[in-house]
Formats: C-alpha cells, structure tokens, sequence
C-alpha cells in the first residue's frame, strides 16, 4: 500500500482508507448503504489492515452514532495500528444546539465521538459542512484548543467551498491556530467540480484530498451501462436523490470509455475509476466502502497498478465538460491558460 502526506502534515495517510458508512446502518440513506454488525466489522478491518489500509473513515451522523460505536468495537485492542478520522457539524437532533459548529457543540461532539469510538483522541477531524452563524474565529479557536489539548491530532473540513475554508485558514493564520490540512470531497469521474476551486486552493494551501464516493453514487460499479435499465438490486434506485444530479450522456460517455479501458487492463470498471482518482492532483487519500468482503477485496485491487498515460487522457477526455464562469477561459483560451497551468500530479 502506498502511503501520502495529508495534506502540508507529517501525518502520513494510506493511499486508500475505509469508509464505515455501512456500520450500524440505519435510517432512509444509511440502511442502503450497508447494515453492518461487530462480527462483520471486525473481518473487515481485517482485511484492511492486511492490505496497509489503516485509515478508518465515520461521522457522528451515520446511523445517529452506530458507525462509530460499531467501528469502536471492530478495532478493540489494536487503536495504536488504526487512524480514525470522523467529522461533526451536521444536525444530530431537534434541539437549538444540536447542530452547527460553536464551541458548545464542537466541544461536545468531540466527547460523545470519543465515548462512542471508545478512544482518548482523533486522528482527524473534520467539520461536516460550514456553519453560517458561528464566526470562523469561534470555529477554528475551539478546534485549536481541542488539539492542544490533544484529543484532536489533526483537523480538516468537508463540503465547504473555496472561500469558506480560505477564510478559515486566514483566522488561523492571523492568530496562529491550528490550520486545516484535510478536505474531504466528494470527487469521480462523473464529479469533477472539485477541480475547478478546491483543488487549486488545496495545492496552494497544503489541504490533502480524502476522496468521498469515488464511483459517483454507485453509478461507476459497473452495473449500469449505456442501453441497460438500472439493476433491480442497485441502491441508486433508493440513494440517486442524495447526491449530484449526472447527464446521462455523460454517465455513459464515462461508462463506455471505462468498460474499454478495463478490458484493456483486466482491471474492473470500479477499480479503473478508483486508480485514476489516485493519479489526480492533491489526492491524497481515495474513500472505499464495501458491505462485504467481496467488495471490499475488489476495491483494494484498484491500487498497485498503473493505468497509461493515454489511459489516463482517454478517461479525461470523456469526463470532461464545460467549466462555469470564471474558470472556463483557462481550459479554452491559451493567453488564460498560460497564467494558470495545469496542476501537476
């Protein structure tokens, strides 16, 4: 397995982690995602550790708190071989501060995780989306006064947008707090918008990657194909309304040029998806899931190879599309692009 600094950090992260949505699963979305008990968590993690993976990926708002708890229990006795990262802000009830990320909620989030995960620290943690009516300044203190007093090690966001976390990272820098080193974003082939502000701000900032549904909603498993209805089984028939919206001509340009290239490979669709997110920019972590051992063995096959660079511009080319105002001229004019370069892996 290979391992990567997240982010500007000395923290070094497994090139793919695990996601433990599926522990515990409960509720409309959760449920789809997978249902798994202690026994099965502890076979999976396993498997992880057995392949170098040992980054564990959960949130106070899967399955109201289960994931954590189930992901607790799985790794009993060996917390010093595992990284646990988890994320807060997301409402976890009905009450006036049961959601957002003040320092009452912050403080007390960290502490039900802790109890939960059966821990004294988190290796990562981040917040789950930014919250509009607490000031950054109460937001990143609060963050800065939980890693000293270390039962945070390293902190980071998710789904916030570039001027969101630069104006984090500014408050941080002027009073100097500790700073963001980890985004957590939601990226595929059929989602790129991640290229167009957060991955130039995480190259210039020293914020690491830690990619979210990599095969974009289920939809790059391979089980959806141009011409085909949606396999009875899929759970986008019961998640799609959760994530992106995705053009379909886009889907199966994607689908078409990844079905190629796997032949080409004798790698499956997921995995040729999954080893083109490692190649990108400012990567620094790509998110797995599985719901049972056989997903799971075929996810960890989509490291340890390499796909060609005319693979590479192939898979580019049919996941390409227009880039909003103002990030459109650099794609198209040469004067633009000669001021902003393309990133390089």
């Amino acid at each position: 397995m290979e391992y990567r600094s997240l982010g500007q950090s000395g923290l070094k992260v497994p090139v793919l982690s695990f996601g433990a949505g599926t522990f515990g699963g409960s509720g409309p979305l959760f449920s789809h995602w997978g249902t798994t008990d202690v026994e099965e968590a502890r076979r999976l993690v396993d498997i992880c550790l057995e392949a170098g993976v040992n980054l564990f990926d959960t949130a106070d708002v899967y399955s109201n708190g289960a994931s954590e708890e189930v992901l607790g229990q799985a790794i009993k006795g060996r917390r010093d071989a595992v990284l646990i990262s988890t994320k807060a802000s997301l409402p976890t009830g009905d009450g006036a501060n049961d959601w957002g990320s003040s320092r009452s909620r912050l403080i007390g989030a960290v502490e039900k995780a802790l109890k939960r995960l059966g821990t004294d620290h988190i290796d990562i943690f981040q917040l789950h989306a930014f919250d509009a009516s607490t000031p950054v300044e109460e937001v990143v203190s609060t963050l800065d006064q939980l890693v000293n007093e270390g039962k945070l090690r390293y902190i980071g966001v998710s789904n916030f947008s570039g001027w969101q976390i630069m104006k984090s990272l500014a408050a941080a820098e002027k009073h100097g707090w500790t700073r963001y080193v980890a985004n957590q974003v939601y990226y595929s082939l059929i989602g790129r918008d991640y290229e167009w502000d957060l991955m130039p701000l995480g190259q210039d900032q020293g914020l690491g990657a830690l990619v979210w549904s990599p095969l974009g909603w289920g939809r790059l498993t391979g089980k959806v194909s141009r011409g085909k209805p949606l396999p009875e089984g899929s759970r986008l028939h019961e998640t799609a309304d959760f994530g992106p919206p995705v053009e379909d001509e886009l889907l199966y340009r994607v689908v078409d040029a990844l079905q190629e290239i796997s032949g080409e490979t004798s790698k499956t669709v997921p995995q040729v998806a999954i080893n083109w997110l490692t190649s990108r920019p400012t990567v620094s972590s790509v998110i797995i899931g599985a719901r049972n051992e056989e997903q799971l063995r075929q996810n960890l096959g989509a490291v340890g190879w390499s796909l060609t660079d005319g693979q590479i511009a192939r898979l580019d080319a049919a996941s390409a599309v227009t880039a909003p105002y103002p990030h459109f001229p650099y794609r198209r004019q040469e004067g633009f692009a000669r001021l902003n370069p393309p990133l390089a892996g």
